[in-house]
């Protein structure tokens, strides 16, 4: 009883398929690019009643759920020196389009670790800056 869906066809009745978002889903889900690439969103922002494009563009770290309704993917960039992560769905009306930069080889699915990697070469030119101001103090005493 549980086990079968019966969806009646005849008597004039039609299944259909409906798009529910304005949004090509055909562009959208033949859009290759993966993680390592380097695209560029335009999002669509309301301003004063206006619709302006705004772009977003940088490294993705990762695509999620394929190329289902619910899927997304993760965009880092690196804004006047504050790393910058963005999740869009890849089917929202709000995003205008998605223009691929650069396409790259990588060895992993999610590229999470980049992350770590980013604070690591922050901190190294901090100590590096710190030990220079150090050594003209030193070199100022004397």
């Amino acid at each position: 009883m549980y086990g079968s869906l019966r969806l009646p066809t005849s008597n004039g009745m039609e299944i259909t398929k409906k798009q529910f978002t304005p949004v090509s889903q055909d562009d959208r889900k033949n859009l290759d690019f993966k993680a390592g690439d380097t695209v560029t969103v335009w999002s669509k922002i309301l301003e004063k009643g206006k619709i302006r494009l705004q772009a977003f563009e940088g490294l993705v770290l990762s695509r999620k759920h394929g190329k289902e309704s619910g899927a997304t993917f993760t965009i880092r960039k690196v804004a006047s020196g504050v790393g910058v992560e963005r999740i869009f769905p890849l089917y929202s009306p709000n995003i205008d389009k998605i223009e691929i930069i650069r396409k790259s080889k990588t060895r992993r699915s999610k590229l999470y670790y980049i992350r770590t990697k980013a604070v690591k070469e922050v901190k190294k030119r901090l100590k590096s800056v710190t030990l220079s101001q150090n050594e003209e103090e030193v070199k100022a005493e004397a």
